[in-house]
């Protein structure tokens, strides 16, 4: 019912509680403090006067700069370092510390870091990749002694490659820094000494976490620190809590005084390598000391005359653009927005750059990656021909080349145009569960996402970087930069970046809207990677959020699809786009309404 015809009917009801009375329902379910989730799927957002029915609420625009993250207090704290005069790139650092102490199930100077960035004096894309190296002295022999069903295990130091974070943000900092560095620091220490409650979506995930440490047979070395930070007394911190880390404080006070060089060549690493040493892992000063993060050309493809940037490297990210490839070649905006027809033929798109991200996707210092030929139209007119629109394609396969990886993501933009897309992670379960002493940081258990089958690409290796799901996206218009975006959430981040772009392009949707629109997320391949699991049968789940048209949903199971329920692993986002109006540039900033993030814009 629409609210003013609600209202409308207020005094005729108000005449007949009786009637109203005789007819009324069950008594609906009502939430009570404490309740961990309280479904309503009868209950929708509330009706809205412009925009999108289904938005959460606008995008928030501003003149001179803007910024969207996971937690609310960290994008206010890059925003007054725009505000202090600094660039996007000291506003993303100290978005970044911050939320190491405020969303430590995500991310943390004990992950990796990939950025893309617009650099406004060159005119381009620019893309930073700082993704660790699996310890020298851990031999394929012992890494495979160690794996289950062919994996590594999530926790453990095993599992633990070389963090590039610290490093990343230094390359970021050294070449487009305005603030001293130590500035970019003091809104992390003082909320890390201070206290910050504790936000829902934190505590729910730190509880799992600590829950997963304690079990039996988990095959971890060392989790008492990890408690000792995230559950002091045994404790876990509830939604609300005042919740502090000393420990993480002390470590951003070094590395604000001594730079990179603390954490790599200095006294941390020194610290972590006695850790290692004791608890009889294999991360030592020297794979510290060797890490460099590597300024490198972004792969890019055009989706109906937008340009679409992602990171190679070691990552997904050509997963995106391979999938906008085969979108190209179907007509979305005739299917129709939410239409059963429309999620099929993305879905299919995925099906099939999966197929190639679980064969081809590895270290390129270690394996020849066939990119040009991956990211081609030219391959992706073939693989679109496989697609029907009528069913499933019934065996799907890699294509045959030629011969010859949970996360944070947030974005920021300055006065300057300068537009940074940032993407960090600690990967599963909040990190391995190791905790060096006194550090108030976790490990990142990336090697996880090693491959042992023999000559895989990415099979593992000493000194080698693991394949990585996380991406940050970027979209340009007429060699101007437009769109920098994100989805958080392992082999979800392709999927929904390729969402956002369809929405935008094909259906257009805003900022805000393209991000609260519901979305699908397929889960399963005949061959599998990462998170991407092989088990789900021959054609995979299709996952659909609750506000999928419920007509649509039917329609795609009469097609053949095994519908999944909606699980919430359907990503986080965050956009900042930069809009000419007027002759002026104006920044408009959306964020996630799944989770407790938030954008700003002054």
């Amino acid at each position: 019912m629409r609210r003013r015809t609600f209202l409308a009917a207020l005094p005729a009801a108000a005449a007949a509680p009786a009637i109203l009375r005789a007819q009324a329902p069950a008594p609906a379910p009502v939430w009570t403090p404490g309740d961990v989730r309280f479904d309503r799927p009868d209950v929708r957002g509330g009706d809205r006067p412009v925009g999108a029915s289904f938005a959460s609420r606008s995008a928030v625009y501003g003149l001179s700069g803007a910024a969207g993250s996971a937690q609310p207090l960290a994008t206010q704290a890059g925003i007054e370092i725009l505000k202090k005069g600094g660039s996007a790139v000291d506003a993303a650092i100290a978005i970044n510390a911050c939320l190491g102490f405020l969303e430590p199930t995500a991310c943390g100077i004990g992950g990796d870091l990939y950025a893309l960035l617009w650099d406004p004096k060159k005119g381009k894309v620019d893309a930073l990749a700082s993704s660790g190296r699996s310890p020298k002295g851990l031999s394929f022999e012992t890494a495979q002694s160690r794996t289950k069903n062919g994996v590594l295990p999530a926790y453990g130091a095993v599992s633990v490659s070389v963090p590039g974070t610290v490093a990343g943000w230094w390359a970021l900092h050294q070449r487009h820094g305005k603030l001293k560095w130590a500035e970019l620091f003091e809104p992390a220490i003082a909320m890390a000494e201070g206290g910050v409650p504790v936000a829902p979506i934190i505590a729910h995930y730190i509880g799992r976490a600590m829950a997963n440490f304690a079990k039996p047979g988990m095959g971890i070395e060392e989790t008492e620190n990890a408690r000792k930070v995230w559950a002091p007394g045994g404790v876990v911190p509830q939604a609300g809590d005042p919740f502090r880390n000393p420990d993480l404080a002390r470590t951003y006070r070094l590395i604000a005084a001594g730079g990179r060089d603390a954490y790599y060549n200095g006294p941390i690493a020194d610290t972590i390598e006695r850790y290692f040493k004791r608890i009889g892992g294999w991360m030592t000063r020297a794979d510290l000391a060797a890490h460099q993060a590597e300024w490198i050309e972004p792969l890019q493809t055009t989706y109906r005359g937008v340009g679409v940037q992602a990171i190679g490297a070691n990552t997904q990210g050509l997963a995106t653009l391979q999938m906008l490839n085969i979108l190209e070649h179907f007509d979305l905006k005739g299917a129709g927005f939410q239409s059963p027809l429309s999620i099929h033929l993305q879905a299919e798109a995925k099906r099939l750059a999966y197929e190639d991200r679980a064969r081809y996707y590895a270290d390129p210092q270690f394996a020849k990656v066939p990119f040009e030929w991956l990211g081609s139209k030219e391959y992706a007119a073939e693989r679109a021909k496989l697609i029907r629109t009528d069913r499933l394609m019934s065996d799907v396969k890699p294509g045959q080349a030629p011969s010859r990886g949970d996360t944070t993501y947030f974005t920021c933009a300055d006065k300057d145009g300068m537009m940074v897309s940032l993407i960090q992670s600690n990967f599963r379960g909040m990190g391995s569960g190791l905790v060096a002493d006194g550090l108030g940081f976790m490990f990142q258990d990336r090697g996880q996402l090693f491959s042992f089958q023999p000559n895989h690409p990415n099979i593992y290796a000493p000194g080698k970087r693991p394949f990585q799901t996380i991406i940050p996206g970027f979209a340009t218009k007429d060699g101007k930069p437009w769109l920098s975006f994100g989805v958080m959430g392992g082999d979800m981040q392709p999927q929904g970046q390729t969402q956002i772009i369809v929405n935008r392009t094909d259906y257009g949707l805003d900022a805000q809207a393209a991000g609260d629109s519901p979305r699908w997320h397929h889960e399963g391949s005949s061959e599998s990677m990462g998170e991407d699991s092989g088990d789900e049968g021959p054609n995979g789940t299709l996952r659909l959020e609750s506000g999928v048209p419920a007509a649509t949903r039917q329609a795609l199971a009469d097609m053949g699809w095994k519908i999944g329920a909606s699980d919430g692993g359907f990503g986080r986002y965050q956009c900042v786009e930069r809009i000419e109006r007027n002759g002026e540039r104006v920044y408009a900033a959306a964020s996630e309404m799944r989770a407790d993030g938030a954008a700003l814009a002054y």
